[in-house]
């Protein structure tokens, strides 16, 4: 009989190592000979490099790996028409531009928009021409950890969040290169930042994660709690961008997302206010996060409030008698965090109105779930 989610605990579980991923190289520098190990193992003969403008135009990182490409005589061309939230029109012209050049492989570099762009890229390829699906090279220079995953969200005609998702969409190789995270821009650094944060402290209470990835998660949240304050103090400490790279690798550690139970509450909000109100998704975390957080401390399980407690001990902070406060202390310091990075918001700064918070109360939880009016009341507080 198959195992269903509802009956993981946090002593049952799964875990499978997505078959697809060859490698993750990282190392300061490291994209130098990285690339052309991947093409290698792949097979890969010509690549077509997806990207956003900003990268292409402001920064000298696409020209690098463009040259590494040129020296192996497996560059096809450059393609930078993904936006934000990854518009459904831009991925149609990206499908065109693959097939134009005759590419057999993509080389996503960037945030999470090329990297997630690029999976629903390689799916309506494949669904256009049958065959195998393409394979793609994710070089992440932000730390929203999209590589990780075999989902690939984008944004429909109508505006809405969609999504398709297959193991084969996972990157089959990822290289992070803190020296190429230099350029990026310091809001986004730290937004994404909480959003890998974002990944570990609802991995402590998702359902359906095996144990192990908790305590990779409890690492993760460690080490972004250390390293996100120096990187703000020291911008261009490589050592300290590559820790970064790490705990968000950490954050999203590759499972098979079909064992879980699907985003906790914080994602489920973000997906919701981002496409709808072009809210970039590190933003959504620096607001729905916290305020998540203390609600567990109301409404969450025994066990998931004991999950959230543990963080403390990894945060070095003395835990109290009482589980509600602990996970109420793991609030304040993750909004705390996110104060000192400057990253404090509100929904109106966005333009969400007020009006539209019990819409996306309901389409979050369900208007007749116990847990909505909790939930419209946090949303009226952000």
């Amino acid at each position: 009989m198959a195992t269903t989610t509802s009956e993981f605990t946090a002593l049952h579980g799964l875990y499978r190592w997505p078959d697809t991923l060859k490698g993750v190289y990282y190392g300061p520098g490291c994209v130098t000979t990285a690339l052309p190990n991947l093409l290698e193992t792949l097979q890969g003969r010509r690549a077509l490099i997806v990207t956003g403008k900003s990268l292409n135009e402001k920064t000298d990182v696409i020209r690098r790996i463009e040259g590494i490409l040129k020296d192996r005589q497996a560059y096809g061309s450059t393609f930078t028409g993904i936006g934000e939230h990854s518009p459904i029109a831009g991925i149609r012209q990206g499908v065109d531009a693959f097939l134009e050049h005759d590419c057999d492989i993509i080389v996503a570099v960037g945030g999470g928009s090329p990297i997630d762009a690029s999976k629903a890229i390689l799916y309506h390829i494949q669904q256009k021409r049958g065959g195998p699906t393409p394979k793609q090279i994710a070089i992440p220079t932000t730390l929203s950890a999209a590589e990780y995953t075999s989902g690939a969200g984008f944004t429909n005609e109508e505006g809405h969040k969609t999504s398709v998702a297959s193991p084969e969409l996972t990157p089959s190789g990822i290289i992070l290169d803190a020296e190429l995270t230099l350029p990026t821009p310091e809001r986004l650094w730290f937004c994404t930042g909480i959003r890998a944060l974002d990944h570990a402290v609802e991995n402590l209470y998702r359902p359906g994660v095996p144990e192990p990835i908790k305590g990779f998660s409890y690492l993760a949240l460690a080490d972004l709690f250390k390293y996100l304050p120096l990187s703000k103090q020291n911008p261009g400490d490589v050592n300290v961008r590559q820790k970064l790279q790490i705990a968000a690798w950490l954050s999203l550690w590759p499972v098979v997302a079909n064992r879980l139970g699907g985003p906790g509450l914080s994602h489920f909000l973000g997906h919701k206010l981002g496409a709808t109100y072009k809210i970039p998704h590190g933003i959504t975390s620096c607001l729905t996060l916290a305020s998540v957080v203390a609600l567990k401390s109301e409404i969450a399980s025994k066990e998931d409030k004991e999950a959230l407690s543990e963080a403390l001990w990894y945060l070095h902070i003395p835990p109290t008698d009482s589980l509600d406060e602990n996970v109420r202390k793991l609030s304040d310091e993750i909004q705390k965090l996110v104060s000192y990075l400057a990253l404090n918001s509100t929904l109106a700064e966005y333009g969400v109105p007020k009006e539209d918070l019990p819409k996306i109360a309901a389409l979050t939880v369900g208007s007749d779930d116990p847990q909505y009016p909790k939930v419209l009341e946090m949303l009226q507080r952000l």
